[in-house]
């Protein structure tokens, strides 16, 4: 089981679009069914060649730069309390269990561990609360917003390119495949 599990790590971590930062957003980030800890703890005993290093303070981007990357190279993207398998307010939840509907690729991050975020993607957007959604670069706005699209037809009709192309990708992945074989 972790043999398996640090190989899917060290596999697949780098080729994740939220997580292929340059550099590290303390909290948690979730994609794909899995959350990815960007924290790390400092020991106390740890001589400091071998403590960790904030790359966020010597980075030249800010956590607005971060927001913004995250909302570019992701489909979906949705700043949550919680992540989307363990959502941690009804909001959250509601719209979580809303995009799952479609099919596509979420990408998350949690802005309970880190205010700095919080009050980055709230700048970002000019929104007060969370969830925030945003949809091929575009603020959607929040679960109640969503559900009334989802009510309407309007998101599916937002996210149809988004799940063909999810759609294609399986396919193109089976096909090749069976021409292996």
């Amino acid at each position: 089981m972790a043999k398996a599990l640090s190989n899917l790590l060290f596999k697949g971590l780098a080729g994740l679009p939220a997580t292929c930062t340059s550099r590290i957003v303390p909290g948690f980030c979730y994609q794909s069914g899995m959350a990815y800890a960007t924290t790390v703890h400092v020991d106390p005993d740890t001589h400091g060649d071998f403590k960790p290093t904030n790359k966020l303070e010597s980075s030249v981007l800010s956590l607005r730069d971060v927001v913004e990357q995250d909302v570019q190279q992701n489909p979906v993207m949705i700043y949550m309390k919680g992540v989307p398998d363990v959502p941690q307010c009804g909001f959250s939840a509601l719209a979580v269990k809303v995009l799952k509907l479609y099919g596509v690729p979420l990408s998350a991050r949690s802005i309970l561990e880190d205010a700095e975020l919080k009050n980055a993607v709230k700048s970002f957007s000019n929104w007060p609360t969370f969830p925030q959604i945003f949809i091929k670069g575009e603020f959607i706005g929040g679960s109640d917003i969503i559900l009334s699209m989802h009510q309407s037809g309007e998101l599916k009709e937002k996210l149809k390119d988004i799940a063909n192309n999810q759609r294609l990708n399986k396919l193109s992945v089976i096909k090749y495949e069976g021409d292996m074989v």
